[in-house]
């Protein structure tokens, strides 16, 4: 009876604690299941989703990229500055961040692959270089429209209103920002499913030196990983910005652990064990209810760390309990 139980909490408790989670809230204020509430809510997920998903990608290899918060804040103040600094048009403001995710993720695989400092520390080390980074161009300063400069002028640009329509506009009613993050999650479910780069990097993340002695490219897999971890930081630095209509030079502090902790989540969505989109995307909305439920009941914001910290403790402690069972 007691595995049993066990197991069908490592299928199913991510999806029934929702479930509590949503009954619960709803009960307590009548607008929490509203529709304008819920879109709401899955509008905030939509930027940790991406980050998340690039973070699934680094784990799925057996990797672990620490970097993406502070890609995230790169992308940030790099899209704004290209409107209010340079007047660049929609597509350079857009390029210009991902670009340097890329670049980001090039260099986390080069320390990685090349070099062979452990991914832990490679990523690390480029978290502050790239935090420095983007704290030295801004010289520390937030950016909005029509900023004052150090010099005493005003910015000649501002944030664009096609620009914030990527985060704030909708498409048939649907929040943009949460249909740019149904489509990731899709395409990044069926590319681990179905493509050979995919299933080569499930392959790897279980064993790589079984994965190379069967031929496969593992260096030039970490890269790709990482490279796309740092792309999809990238984006999710875009919406951001798109969203809140600013620079922020912090933005992706909180992103990282929220990232972090919904793809932890994950691990016990249908007793997957491992890394996994669907589970990530599912542990990113448990984390979204739990936050807008909380602000909605008023609890100081401060506590609701102690909250998700508690449920990713219960997430991990039911997984590898069973997970550790399993083995012996």
């Amino acid at each position: 009876m007691n595995n049993r139980v066990l197991q069908f909490s490592f299928k199913y408790g991510a999806i029934l604690f929702i479930g509590i989670v949503l009954l619960f809230f709803s009960l307590y204020n009548e607008y929490f299941l509203t529709y304008n509430n819920l879109a709401d809510i899955l509008r905030s997920i939509s930027i940790v989703t991406f980050v998340a998903i690039g973070v699934t990608i680094s784990l799925t290899v057996d990797g672990f990229d620490l970097s993406v918060g502070s890609t995230v804040s790169l992308a940030t103040v790099l899209s704004a500055t290209m409107m209010v600094w340079y007047e660049m048009p929609l597509a350079v403001v857009i390029i210009v961040p991902l670009v340097f995710g890329a670049i980001v993720g090039l260099i986390n695989a080069f320390l990685i692959v090349k070099v062979r400092i452990p991914d832990l520390l490679a990523t690390l080390a480029v978290m502050y270089i790239v935090s420095g980074v983007h704290k030295t161009y801004t010289k520390g300063y937030s950016i909005y429209s029509n900023m004052q400069m150090q010099d005493g002028t005003k910015a000649p640009g501002a944030i664009s209103k096609q620009f914030l329509w990527i985060g704030q506009g909708k498409l048939l009613g649907v929040p943009f920002p949460v249909i740019l993050m149904v489509i990731a999650v899709i395409a990044a479910h069926l590319f681990f499913k179905y493509t050979r780069l995919g299933r080569q990097m499930i392959m790897m993340g279980g064993n790589e030196e079984a994965a190379r002695l069967s031929g496969l490219r593992v260096k030039r897999v970490r890269t790709i990983a990482y490279v796309a971890s740092g792309v999809l930081a990238a984006i999710g630095g875009i919406l951001f910005t798109a969203r809140v209509g600013n620079g922020q030079v912090d933005a992706g502090a909180p992103m990282l652990m929220e990232a972090v902790a919904a793809v932890f989540v994950g691990y016990s969505v249908f007793g997957a064990g491992r890394p996994n989109i669907i589970g990530t995307f599912i542990g990113a909305i448990l984390i979204g209810v739990l936050v807008n439920g909380m602000t909605m009941m008023n609890v100081e914001y401060y506590t609701t760390d102690i909250i998700k910290g508690a449920v990713l403790v219960l997430a991990l402690a039911v997984t590898f309990i069973h997970l550790n069972r399993r083995k012996n």
